[in-house]
């Protein structure tokens, strides 16, 4: 399954989502902190999107609501997760 999500509230502006047998294939943020993101993407790639979500979702970014990390679990929530 695949995904491309319009992030709200971060420097990011939408993020590439592929999941496939129950492991996150690929992530690709466009835009944001290059490298953070990039960081971001091969740390989750292989993991399962439940333990993607454990860790990561209502991470904040300084004074924002959501940071990038956030997003990518609402990515992964609007897939069903």
């Amino acid at each position: 399954m695949e995904l491309v999500y319009k992030t709200e509230g971060t420097c990011s502006t939408h993020i590439e989502v592929s999941v496939d047998n129950g492991n996150i294939i690929e992530v690709a943020f466009w835009g944001g902190c290059s490298g953070n993101l990039q960081g971001v993407s091969r740390l989750v790639k292989g993991m399962k999107p439940e333990e993607v979500l454990q860790r990561l979702e209502g991470v904040r970014c300084g004074r924002r609501a959501t940071s990038c990390p956030d997003q990518l679990c609402k990515a992964l929530r609007q897939m069903g997760y």
